[in-house]
């Protein structure tokens, strides 16, 4: 069974940096993303959607620019719900919204850096201006992720993280971590 790609593959006139795709998204952060339609899902509905079918392969064949931005945003989410795991209590949604937003914006690496896990299937930002562009962006994105990840983990109004993705917590998408 393949695994699932982005639906974003083949969106005309989107910006590149590298061979990563710069997709609008609906935010409530500052940052450089494009804004997206309110009534159209954007890549973050897209990567929680998708996560835990995705997250059990080891294989993900890249058909376009917009699978390498889910694959890094999938990673995210798998190292986000491995912090809130490995907290000493079970983190309250308050304190997980702040636990996630520290890693959101924490230094992390960007296609092209030395220690960025995945530079065999990206290419790096052409300059430096697309290189900070390109770090700005995916704070941006981090933020609004991590912000998504805890309504939904926390949907339940129980007050703690949900256990249906919790237990996704130690799976590593294609046995991999972004490493933050």
């Amino acid at each position: 069974m393949p695994a699932y790609h982005s639906s974003l593959n083949d969106v005309p006139d989107v910006r590149q940096v590298g061979n990563l795709s710069i997709l609008p998204i609906k935010s409530k952060f500052r940052g450089p993303a494009p804004v997206a339609d309110p009534s159209e899902a954007d890549i973050i509905d897209e990567t929680l959607d998708l996560f835990r079918a995705n997250s059990l392969f080891r294989n993900f064949e890249i058909k376009g620019p917009a699978d390498r931005l889910l694959i890094i945003l999938i990673l995210f989410v798998s190292d986000c719900l491995a912090k809130i795991g490995s907290a000493r209590t079970v983190p309250s949604q308050i304190e997980a919204t702040k636990l996630l937003n520290t890693l959101a914006v924490d230094n992390f690496p960007i296609p092209g850096d030395a220690n960025f896990a995945l530079n065999a299937h990206y290419a790096p930002p052409g300059n430096r201006a697309d290189a900070e562009y390109l770090r700005s962006y995916l704070t941006q994105v981090r933020q609004e992720l991590a912000q998504r990840l805890v309504e939904r983990l926390y949907a339940d109004g129980t007050g703690k993280p949900s256990k249906w993705w919790m237990s996704f917590q130690k799976r590593r998408f294609m046995n991999r971590s972004l490493g933050t």
